[in-house]
């Protein structure tokens, strides 16, 4: 069976998710949107996608789309997911990161998603990896022994001064268009963290070094139920860096190129007391088309998405604590964590 998908904006990001349309068998490009006519062109001609328009609306109603990708700046996430839940003509949405601005708007989204039916998942590229997910399997086949904490970052500078990050040249330097560090970079930690931990953080502390218009980078702590802890750090200042530690108290996995490896090949370290470091390597692959196929097997098996929406609801919760934690200085306790 193949799966009619359309991209809403189609930007830097959505080129990645069309690549993944050409490399998964089920799945077909057929429509996109953007407000903008020339990236519209461009973008179709480079995808051979010649239903291109710049009324949603329409594009929903004359597309019988089965997935659609929303691939906007996080700003016209929840907008833009809450309509196409509403027109009931989805079966499904993957939604970039970060799922939304903040919290209330991620329960908004998942309601109309819920109410329509809608299978609605976010897009962190990272949890259809097999390295995260052997990750995971080693953890929980108490490999590594009780799981005590996580280490991450995610640095992506090389080197360029403040002023090269001006809010007119990229949204991730742009507030209003849902720009910042822990929008576009921690979200992935966070995320991370909460799926290895496989709970919610009972408290947040976070510290920003400012930018021109957004948080420049940040450093975050998470305490989980237990005291177990998570440090993360990220920023657009620091030197390129990706890498999470998961510890334990008889060992340790090391994670490296963990985010963005798209065509590289990546391996997990294995540290344990007393014995050589093992090395498990994986070979290069797309994840772009990995989690696209995932959401296209959830629909042909009828079965539950890897991210499901209620994680996406508690991932804006915690961003909303670490926005608070930074403008607040100080420690922020999340309500009903662990529930």
């Amino acid at each position: 069976m193949s799966y009619r998908v359309g991209i809403v904006g189609t930007g830097g990001i959505a080129r990645a998710h069309g690549n993944a349309c050409q490399q998964v068998e089920e799945a077909e490009l057929v429509a996109i949107y953007d407000v903008l006519e020339q990236q519209l062109a461009s973008f179709g001609d480079e995808f051979n996608v010649s239903a291109r328009y710049t009324d949603l609306a329409q594009m929903l109603n004359n597309e019988r789309l089965d997935i659609l990708c929303i691939c906007t700046w996080g700003c016209f996430h929840a907008e833009i997911g809450v309509a196409a839940c509403k027109s009931g003509q989805v079966q499904a949405i993957l939604c970039e990161k970060p799922f939304t601005q903040t919290a209330a708007e991620a329960e908004t989204f998942v309601a109309a998603a819920a109410e329509k039916g809608v299978l609605v998942a976010e897009a962190f590229k990272f949890r259809h990896h097999p390295m995260h997910l052997r990750s995971k399997a080693l953890i929980e086949s108490g490999a590594i022994g009780d799981l005590l904490n996580v280490r991450s970052t995610f640095c992506t500078n090389s080197g360029r001064p403040l002023s090269t990050r001006s809010p007119e040249s990229n949204w991730r330097f742009n507030k209003a268009r849902g720009g910042g560090s822990i929008y576009d970079l921690a979200c992935y930690n966070i995320h991370h963290a909460r799926f290895i931990f496989d709970a919610e953080p009972e408290r947040v502390f976070a510290s920003q070094e400012a930018g021109i218009e957004t948080d420049d980078a940040a450093s975050i702590a998470l305490v989980f139920p237990g005291g177990r802890t998570a440090q993360i750090s990220v920023g657009f200042n620091s030197y390129n860096s990706q890498y999470a530690e998961i510890s334990g108290h008889e060992g340790m996995l090391r994670l490296d190129h963990v985010w963005n490896n798209e065509n590289q090949p990546v391996t997990i370290a294995q540290h344990r007391m007393n014995e050589q470091v093992s090395v498990i390597e994986f070979e290069a692959c797309f994840q772009f088309a990995l989690q696209l196929q995932h959401m296209c097997d959830c629909l042909a098996e009828g079965k539950a998405h890897r991210i499901a929406p209620e994680h996406s609801i508690g991932q804006m919760r915690v961003l909303d604590a670490v926005k608070e934690s930074m403008q607040t200085r100080s420690v922020v306790e999340l309500k009903g964590a662990g529930a």
